[in-house]
């Protein structure tokens, strides 16, 4: 069974979880346990005429497969909250630490994230940098690594890990030391075999305009980011860098590698979103379960006008169900 977290609900996540799943509901016999709101999910259930056979878990047999858990029991939000509501907020965190849990007790084979607002969450009083952090932590601060993938329409795939995520850039610098971008590199090519890749070539951005320039232009790639490189090569490892990041997304899009490891979130995520824009998806690497992410926000000026796109959801919920199958 697969979780999915419907994330803010004055967001776009309910809509594009029930439309991925009523698309995908052909496609496998998966079951999959939404946690939410129930009221919510049903009202738009019915809205948009989705028809989603939604069942209260409470009242699941084995030929439910679409069921609905309320992380906060005996309680049911408000039709009426405003976009960002705190309310909405605290709900998500409560269904992000539920999936989880139940990730951990391998009770759910994978999790799916839709989006939250950071912001909101943090005006709830919650200490809160993001969801890859936050499930890392209930995970016992195991160390991960953020991965985005997706493909063009020409079936053209980028495959984005991160040393760094939701860093400032005036602090990326410091931050990059030679054991994460070892981390991130090792990472990218577990992701590579977990997908099975036929082969694992990693392909690692220098930080500073043409991978430094031999040190004109900063030393990062000379005493952090090659020593990583070499490192991961002495193991055997087929990794190449640093490499000047304004040519290498477009190598690695025309297939001369399998991934890239790129320094900070902009450096990786812009090429990866102008390939990718409606299908891309966010998967954390180095969790002790599956969880993948649409790559996208919460889009409240879409939220309730049953316009939203579900295709970065359907790719979330397909990579998460073809890993889950790989470790069955």
């Amino acid at each position: 069974m697969i979780g999915i977290c419907i994330g803010d609900v004055t967001g776009i996540g309910p809509e594009v979880t029930l439309k991925a799943l009523a698309e995908l509901a052909a496609q496998d016999q998966e079951r999959y346990l939404l946690l939410g709101d129930p009221h919510w999910l049903e009202r738009l259930n019915d809205r948009f005429n989705i028809g989603l056979p939604l069942t209260p878990y409470e009242d699941g047999d084995a030929e439910s497969r679409f069921l609905v858990l309320n992380p906060q029991p005996n309680s049911s939000l408000p039709e009426d909250l405003s976009p960002g509501s705190p309310k909405a907020a605290c709900a998500a965190v409560a269904a992000l630490k539920a999936a989880a849990e139940r990730c951990l007790r391998q009770e759910l084979d994978a999790m799916v994230t839709a989006p939250v607002n950071k912001e909101s969450i943090i005006r709830c009083g919650i200490p809160f940098i993001g969801q890859t952090e936050f499930l890392a932590s209930l995970a016992g601060n195991c160390p991960v690594t953020m991965m985005l993938l997706g493909a063009d329409d020409r079936g053209r795939w980028l495959r984005v890990a991160l040393v760094t995520t939701h860093v400032a850039i005036k602090l990326v610098p410091e931050e990059i030391t030679q054991p994460k971008v070892e981390l991130a590199i090792n990472m990218a090519v577990h992701a590579c075999r977990d997908l099975a890749l036929p082969r694992q070539r990693i392909a690692v951005c220098g930080l500073n305009p043409h991978a430094g320039e031999g040190g004109e232009f900063g030393d990062e790639e000379i005493t952090t980011i090659r020593p990583a490189v070499l490192a991961a090569r002495s193991r055997g490892l087929d990794v190449h860098g640093p490499l000047a990041a304004d040519t290498v997304f477009y190598h690695a899009a025309n297939g001369a590698y399998d991934a890239v490891v790129a320094m900070y979130h902009d450096q990786g995520l812009g090429p990866l979103k102008l390939l990718a824009f409606e299908n891309g998806v966010n998967w954390t690497l180095g969790l002790p379960f599956i969880r993948t992410s649409p790559d996208h926000g919460t889009a409240y000026d879409l939220a309730g006008k049953g316009t939203a796109n579900p295709s970065s959801m359907k790719a979330a919920i397909t990579l998460a169900r073809q890993l889950a199958a790989r470790r069955r």
